[in-house]
């Protein structure tokens, strides 16, 4: 695992308690929700690692118990409302209050509108922008009364600043975005920042679960300008800092965490290597 150089007690996270959903990955990889409980235990904050399969869940939470922190696993499916009102209960009977939600569920797709099938639009509409709007509904809330305000953090995607042949999932998180700023003045008076990260090509177990050739792998680390691979820590550390107080002026904004890969076109790729 990585280490953090930061003292844990200036992100203010100490005793508070974080929600995060896709806090699983597979094996002892390293995806964005599971590198933001992570680094939120390690900031001194409780996390409910949520997961649709819980044994992905209890291993982010082994994680983080191995290094003295405090986490549960819970098994929730985010598009149903009951779940996630569930989820929210459980984290505050638990704990006694809600601080933090990192939205981290979210499936792709591939192809233009005249490609997708219905279905498929639906499921990706379901997955990507329903599960943060119940999740936000039932925590929302949940933090005005037991906390008097709190953070969230929804997880969209560059493939929405630059599209490139994934419509639907582009448009889901676009959705995503506008969620984010929609909510940030719904709740504002209510003390609830709500911010946004935008991940780019970044190495995790959910983009290689179907494998990716070392050249592909090299391939997205040369879309970074900074010539380097972004992997789930880099999420990871954006969703801390924006939850925490160190964040605590910032709200409705979106914080895009790919290296620079959207600063340049795709064509880069062919015209330089």
């Amino acid at each position: 695992m990585t280490t953090t150089s930061t003292p844990a007690d200036a992100f203010g996270m100490r005793g508070k308690v974080a929600i995060v959903t896709g806090g699983g990955a597979a094996g002892d990889g390293i995806g964005n929700g599971r590198a933001a409980c992570i680094l939120l235990a390690r900031a001194g904050a409780k996390v409910l690692v949520v997961d649709r399969d819980v044994p992905l869940a209890q291993r982010t939470v082994d994680m983080i118990v191995a290094e003295g922190g405090t986490a549960q696993a819970m098994s929730v499916d985010v598009t149903d409302e009951v779940p996630c009102r569930q989820m929210v209960e459980r984290a505050v009977g638990l704990w006694g209050r809600l601080d933090y939600l990192d939205n981290n569920v979210g499936i792709g797709s591939r192809g233009s509108v005249v490609d997708e099938p219905l279905d498929t639009w639906r499921e990706v509409m379901k997955v990507n922008v329903d599960s943060m709007f119940l999740a936000c509904k039932a925590a929302i809330p949940a933090m005005i009364a037991t906390a008097g305000g709190g953070a969230i953090v929804n997880i969209s995607s560059i493939s929405t600043l630059r599209p490139r042949g994934l419509t639907t999932y582009s448009v889901s998180k676009g959705a995503v975005i506008a969620l984010t700023k929609a909510m940030a003045v719904d709740h504002g008076k209510d003390g609830i920042r709500v911010n946004c990260v935008a991940p780019g090509p970044v190495y995790t177990p959910m983009v290689i679960r179907n494998g990716m050739s070392d050249a592909a792998r090299a391939q997205r680390r040369r879309a970074s300008v900074l010539g380097v691979e972004g992997s789930g820590w880099d999420i990871g550390n954006a969703v801390r800092f924006l939850l925490s107080d160190m964040a605590r002026y910032v709200t409705g904004q979106t914080l895009v965490v790919d290296g620079g890969a959207t600063l340049v076109g795709p064509s880069r790729e062919s015209e330089e290597h």
